[in-house]
């Protein structure tokens, strides 16, 4: 590495970096940054759950349904304040020391929680917990891209937004046996919230053996701390895999840069894309308000107005939580075949739609717990997909340079808004004992959504095939950038015709409310992923040209595939048949094209 003028480094760590094979130290940058979408996941599903619970009798906890939406408003603007916050002291500081800062700040918060035993102790402990989550996803979105290489960038992000719903499951499981009489009123809630601490620790252990990201510190002007982490990856993979590393890629020209603020970001945001930051704005507020209301002040709304126990409540938490991950999983494809106007329009206004018809059951007093739930199921399944495309959009319509920051700013400044006024007025109404004041609130919810929904057909951006490469993505040869090319067409073509285009799976993306910064990363990688897809099928038809017929794992084994990261080999095995490269002559076994 060497600097060629004052402010610019030239360096090919990028290259370098994205050449690895998988390895174990992947796996550990997963676990120990990707995990925190379970803990968020955990958080969330566990307050709505045993809220009821802490507002009854015996609690040892004096509040009511008021102070819980109350106390889930100032959860959501801590974790604002956290992304902005933290989200510039890691741009300044460090991914590093961020996010051990920030997981440490969770853990103490959510275990200290567990002691309340007054509202005011209640709220700061929210607000702080709060805090460390916003700030955990500041941290570690920008730590996993710059870490994992950008082959699997794409597939490793839909993962982690998908294990957001873990946790969900995870607090449901652990809401039911807290809440269960083996633990009285005032200790079964309290341990709910003492969980996250533990699994937090864990985390925490994982993450001590992390380094610093080489990205940050060589455009941080770190040069050498960067190749001396760089190095001792290599070292560790070489001496795991038993094999010595592909060449890399091609250097960059990086210029150096201090932070940038989020002012600059907002005023370049205004200035040059007016609608576009509208658009932002009216996703992000709409899918904000709808989800931390009903989330938060769920189980004080089944608790006041359906009858529900407190003890039964977490097994509505979890028909909840699966309508909301069975929806990106089904449409999320939709988004890249129909496209994405019409995709995010349609789920916005559909889900408004089935808010509104909630409101009017309620005004009727027509809804029993069955056909309540059912329909909350059914709105959120729809919703779910939709509230992703609020990341979606404003990941794929800003420039590359200011993506991770722009989300960031959008979604501080749309939760704000929508995210804080949500649990907040619905914890009021609730207290209220009204049902109409609570069919009014969902009133609200419909016309937030709704308003997402129109404001896409105005100003929504057709980017479903706008990959934006980045500059690593331009160094590889250009014969294999116009194969990846033609061979991303042909796919789209086939995908997006007739009714292919309406099979059901998750396409490009998972969602997990608040998730900064990573729904639609699979698509921001496509390109550099279609191009080291073009590598392995060489390797693959290769393979079998050279040494013969072959089962899957013999194959796998000849041409390192377990290396290329996780479900590549098989994806790569699949379009090698898939153009005529290779053969499948019996299940599970494949032999080169008869010629």
């Amino acid at each position: 590495m060497t600097t060629s003028r004052p402010g610019t480094v030239r360096t090919d760590i990028p290259a370098r970096l994205d050449r690895m094979p998988w390895a174990g130290f992947h796996w550990k940058v997963v676990l120990g940054l990707g995990t925190v979408w379970i803990l968020d996941g955990l958080e969330v599903t566990i307050v709505g759950a045993v809220a009821s619970r802490m507002t009854e009798r015996g609690s040892g906890i004096a509040v009511n349904t008021a102070d819980i939406g109350t106390a889930a408003a100032i959860y959501v603007a801590g974790a604002c304040i956290g992304a902005l916050l933290f989200g510039q002291l890691t741009d300044r500081l460090g991914r590093k020391k961020m996010f051990m800062v920030t997981l440490g700040l969770y853990m103490a918060a959510t275990v200290a929680t567990a002691f309340a035993v007054q509202p005011w102790y209640l709220f700061l402990m929210r607000f702080l917990t709060g805090m460390g989550i916003g700030g955990e996803y500041a941290a570690i979105n920008s730590a996993i891209d710059e870490l994992i290489p950008a082959r699997n960038r794409g597939r490793v992000d839909l993962a982690i937004n998908g294990s957001y719903w873990v946790g969900a499951a995870i607090g449901s499981v652990a809401a039911l046996a807290f809440l269960s009489p083996l633990f009285s009123p005032s200790l079964g809630w309290r341990l709910a919230f003492a969980i996250g601490g533990v699994i937090g620790f864990a985390i925490m252990v994982t993450r001590r053996h992390l380094p610093e990201s080489p990205r940050w510190l060589f455009i941080h002007g770190h040069t050498e701390e960067a190749e001396q982490i760089v190095n001792r990856i290599e070292a560790e993979v070489r001496a795991e895999t038993g094999q010595e590393l592909p060449p890399p890629g091609s250097a960059i020209t990086v210029r150096q840069r201090e932070a940038i603020p989020f002012r600059e970001i907002t005023r370049v945001a205004m200035e040059r894309y007016p609608r576009r930051m509208l658009l932002g704005l009216a996703l992000f507020v709409g899918q904000a308000f709808l989800y931390n209301a009903v989330t938060f002040d769920l189980g004080t709304l089944l608790n006041g107005f359906f009858g529900v126990t407190s003890g039964n409540v977490p097994y509505f938490m979890a028909i909840f939580a699966l309508g909301n991950f069975l929806g990106p999983l089904v449409m999320g494809r939709w988004f890249d075949t129909v496209g994405r106007i019409p995709m995010i329009a349609g789920t916005y206004l559909v889900s408004a739609g089935l808010t509104a018809l909630i409101a009017v059951l309620l005004m009727n007093k027509a809804l029993t717990t069955g056909s309540f739930m059912t329909l909350i199921a059914l709105t959120f399944f729809v919703a779910s997909a939709g509230a992703s495309s609020a990341y979606l959009t404003v990941s794929e319509v800003f420039p590359m340079e200011t993506r991770a920051l722009a989300i960031a700013l959008f979604f501080a400044i749309g939760t704000a808004i929508g995210g804080v006024t949500g649990p907040a007025l619905f914890g009021q109404f609730i207290h209220s004992g009204n049902v109409k004041l609570v069919a009014i609130g969902f009133f609200i919810g419909a016309a937030a959504m709704a308003t997402g929904g129109i404001a896409e057909l105005l100003f929504g951006v057709r980017a479903e095939h706008e990959y934006g490469l980045s500059m690593e993505g331009r160094r590889e040869a250009a014969e294999r950038r116009e194969r990846a090319r033609l061979r991303s067409e042909r796919r789209r073509t086939l995908e997006s015709a007739g009714a292919r285009r309406f099979r059901p799976g998750p396409g490009t993306r998972l969602y997990s409310p608040g998730a900064i910064g990573t729904s639609g990363t699979a698509s921001r990688h496509a390109a550099i992923a279609d191009e080291a897809l073009d590598r392995e099928i060489d390797k693959v038809a290769h393979a079998l040209e050279r040494y013969g017929p072959a089962d899957r794992d013999t194959l796998a084994e000849r041409v390192h595939g377990r290396a290329w990261g996780p479900g590549r080999f098989r994806a790569a095995l699949r379009q090698t048949v898939r153009e005529g490269r290779a053969q499948e002559t019996s299940p599970g076994r494949y032999d080169q094209t008869e010629k």
